[in-house]
């Protein structure tokens, strides 16, 4: 089954259309497309099933920035290559347009805008969506073209059947010689310096049972390239996990890295072969080389016992917990978050006695921290990591009205009304304490009591009052009970924390080698040897949760 598309259509915050590019069958029309889909209850799903259309009709959609972009098909097609579809043109419009991609943009550019949609898609089917290969056949035009336009003359874009432009006439034909041979990168590419950059970047996402078991923990890998070096280099990146030897290597990266994802340059029988290695010939610039996940539990949930020994732990450098239902009248919390800069392989005198050096394996800047010393403005290394951005997210019900008496032991906490949750960060220069332990207390206030008129009351404060059979007024029931209840209820569920670190993945993922291949590339010229630098950072946005007793 291919991924078909009927049509796509764009739209502003205003809802009014600004693209309406139609490649096959009879598709709805822009307002009747846009009213059905806002019809539908909030949030709209990225896949939307329209049957009141005709023919009925389904809606795939994304936001970026101010616009909602949507396509449709009729029948039945491969939802998840239609929306990757979409983010891909929105990456095309920011490579030819310009980062953010505005409306204004799109309409002051609509003639590269439509030269784009034409070469993207043929008849519906998705063809070409590499933005150095839509350089070779989309002609943008100049701000000299657009001025001789408008004084009459003709511009490098000549329109069917006019005169031959003089820019046009002045510019030789480019040879079949000249074009691409690899769709991806672009013909004759000059750099005058040679740089080559890895970043991965892994994305934490761990939730902890109020026992304290964890219940799942992932995280999503990606390897980002950047490459700018002349000609057509042949590159080899080969990677580590933990579990392999020096003899079979490969056998730690198939344990570690599941769901591979590979940009198409990637060579998968290379691949296969060779675990752990990437055999490419880059785009030029920046692009996404793979992608994976990592299952980071070192036992089976199933299982009855958790880990004895203490390497096959899991390790997080940001862990929370919180008690409820504190103080005389069970209104109190107290919220606590652990530090931890014991990352596995890296020793303390390690951490204190690193000093800056050029390691291809430790970054692009190192850098020197101390034990519990975390951050500041040096960037981090593998020699010594650097935990920075630590903040701490407590959501609440909708019933509290106000949370007060905050006391904490490191930073500073405040509530937000709008969205019913209490944020705490805590600055890098006191997150480290002695024990690497900073706790938070408040207390929680409920909704606020309307004697005068008790049939305004919150159906969630029924349970402290009962109506009296002589006079039918409202009575205050305080018994032990009712409080209790209520006070459960009014009680946050969950705590998050959020924070990064740089020089450290959680999978343990590292890079062993990156070589360019003189011998297979070509145009890179003789002796050149291009700088070489290689970026870890793990991040936790609100990854790292920790449920509660009810």
């Amino acid at each position: 089954m291919t991924a078909a598309i009927e049509a796509l259509y764009i739209f502003d915050d205003q809802r009014q259309c600004i693209v309406d590019q139609v490649y096959n069958g009879r598709p709805p029309t822009a307002n009747e497309l846009i009213s059905r889909f806002f019809s539908q209850p909030a949030p709209q799903p990225s896949v939307l099933y329209l049957s009141d259309l005709s023919p009925p009709t389904t809606a795939f959609s994304i936001r970026h920035a101010n616009l909602l972009l949507i396509s449709t098909c009729s029948v039945d097609t491969q939802a998840l290559a239609i929306l990757e579809f979409l983010r891909k043109i929105v990456d095309i419009f920011e490579d030819f347009l310009g980062s953010p991609l505005l409306s204004a943009k799109i309409e002051e550019n609509y003639e590269v805008v439509a030269q784009l949609l034409a070469e993207v898609c043929d008849g519906g089917i998705i063809c070409n969506t590499e933005p150095n290969a839509l350089r070779e056949t989309v002609e943008v035009s100049s701000a000299l073209g657009r001025l001789l336009n408008q004084v009459g003359i003709p511009s490098s874009s000549p329109s069917l059947g006019g005169p031959t432009s003089l820019s046009s006439s002045l510019k030789p034909l480019p040879s079949l010689s000249n074009q691409p041979a690899i769709p991806w990168r672009k013909a004759n590419v000059r750099h005058t310096s040679n740089e080559l950059y890895v970043d991965i970047v892994e994305s934490l996402s761990v939730i902890f049972a109020p026992s304290g078991r964890p219940i799942t923990a992932r995280a999503n890998g990606n390897i980002q390239f950047t490459a700018k070096i002349s000609g057509v280099p042949d590159i080899l990146l080969s990677l580590s996990a933990p579990g392999g030897t020096s003899t079979q290597r490969s056998s730690g990266i198939a344990r570690t890295m599941s769901l591979p994802s590979f940009h198409p340059c990637v060579r998968l029988a290379h691949w296969r072969s060779h675990p752990g290695e990437l055999s490419f010939i880059p785009p030029d610039g920046k692009f996404m080389l793979a992608g994976y996940e990592v299952d980071l539990l070192p036992y089976s949930f199933e299982d009855d016992h958790l880990p004895s020994r203490g390497t096959d732990k899991l390790f997080l450098p940001a862990t929370v917990d919180m008690r409820t239902g504190l103080g005389g009248s069970g209104m109190d919390f107290e919220a606590k978050v652990t530090l931890n800069n014991s990352f596995p392989g890296v020793s303390k005198s390690t951490m204190a006695n690193h000093r800056p050096g050029p390691s291809i394996a430790s970054g692009r800047a190192a850098s020197s921290t101390a034990p519990f010393s975390f951050g500041g403005s040096q960037s981090g290394t593998t020699g010594a990591p650097v935990l920075e951005a630590v903040s701490v997210s407590i959501p609440l019900p909708r019933d509290v009205r106000a949370v007060t008496d905050f006391r904490a032991s490191r930073g500073d906490a405040t509530f937000n009304q709008i969205v019913k949750a209490v944020e705490w960060k805590i600055p890098i220069k006191d997150a480290g304490s002695v024990n690497g332990t900073a706790t938070l207390t408040g207390t929680i206030a409920g909704p606020v009591r309307d004697d005068a008129n008790p049939e305004n009351l919150d159906p969630t404060m029924s349970e402290y009052y009962d109506e009296s059979a002589t006079n039918g007024t409202v009575q205050k029931s305080s018994t032990p009970r009712s409080i209790e209840s209520r006070s459960k209820q009014l009680m946050p569920r969950t705590i998050s924390t959020s924070f990064t670190v740089k020089g450290w993945l959680p999978s343990g993922i590292k890079v062993e080698a990156l070589v360019v291949d003189t011998k297979r590339s070509k145009g890179l010229g003789e002796g050149v040897k291009p700088y070489k630098g290689v970026k870890y950072l793990t991040v936790s946005r609100r990854g790292v949760e920790r449920r509660t007793r009810p």
